[in-house]
């Protein structure tokens, strides 16, 4: 083999071996990215089938229910609600009326099967994008009132 096409053997293996390395760090960065969907969103079905994400808003008062681990609840955006079943510890600041983002999958029931419950930690706290969706469903409901 002349040098010439050693160096094109080379420089296509080269090229192979980054071309794979960069799909395998694509690849692993798509599958730990999370994305932020308010109530109304998941509502419209613009959240992912089949994938995780992390549902944000407000715990809607009096939808607290306990049994044993289970815990269920709605979490709003003052727009729509959506149901949220978790099986586990709650977070000591988890109240009704307050905060809270969690993490997981909406099952065929419509229902959002929650791994992780995030509650804010104090009275000023609110994620960047829970507080931007709030915003938004605010202005929207308050497009809705004034054409009534």
């Amino acid at each position: 083999m002349t040098p010439r096409a050693r160096r094109a053997v080379l420089i296509a293996c080269v090229v192979t071996a980054m071309g794979g390395a960069t799909a395998l760090v694509a690849n692993a960065f798509r599958s730990n990215l999370v994305f932020f969907y308010s109530p109304s969103q998941v509502a419209a079905k613009e959240s992912p089938a089949g994938r995780t994400f992390r549902l944000g808003g407000l715990v809607e008062r009096g939808s607290l229910k306990r049994d044993g681990l289970t815990v269920r609840f709605f979490v709003s955006d003052t727009v729509r609600k959506v149901p949220v079943r978790y099986e586990g510890i709650l977070p000591d600041l988890f109240k009704e009326g307050k905060g809270v983002v969690a993490q997981g999958q909406v099952g065929a029931d419509g229902v959002f099967v929650a791994r992780e419950v995030l509650a804010k930690h104090d009275e000023n706290y609110m994620p960047p994008e829970a507080g931007e969706a709030l915003a938004r469903a605010r202005a929207g409901q308050l497009l809705v009132g004034v054409g009534k």
